[in-house]
């Protein structure tokens, strides 16, 4: 898809007009909460400044997951996991040695009780479910 149309996209729901229709967003959509009239419009100014060309996968290459990632963790892994972080080993190495990502090096250490939770539990700051 051409950047300048997912543009027109954005800035139609940003302002509360669905953009295959035309017609105004039921006053209780998500599209009309102020926070996500502030994100639509904080992408709209992205695309704005992006260079003109096709938003495809070929145009933006993705980095490999790791060897690890969405694989069950096993006890010597959650040992290791401990070890490294009593240690001090940085989360990003400990991440790369364990063949996951960062965020799930930070996520195992919460169920392993080693640190806390983020403030209102749940990712972006939304309280989990």
């Amino acid at each position: 898809m051409d950047l300048q149309i997912a543009r027109q996209i954005i800035d139609a729901l940003a302002q509360g007009i669905h953009p295959v229709t035309g017609e105004a967003m039921p006053e209780d959509s998500p599209y009309n909460a102020p926070p996500v009239i502030r994100a639509l419009h904080a992408v709209s100014r992205a695309l704005e400044e992006a260079p003109e060309g096709p938003a495809t996968e070929e145009a933006r290459p993705r980095a490999a997951p790791p060897p690890n990632a969405g694989k069950r963790w096993s006890p010597q892994e959650d040992s290791a996991l401990e070890i490294a972080f009593d240690a001090g080993i940085p989360l990003k190495q400990v991440a790369q040695e364990l063949g996951r990502t960062s965020f799930a090096v930070e996520q195992r250490l919460i169920r392993l009780g080693k640190v806390e939770a983020p403030a209102g539990g749940g990712r972006f700051g939304r309280p989990a479910a």
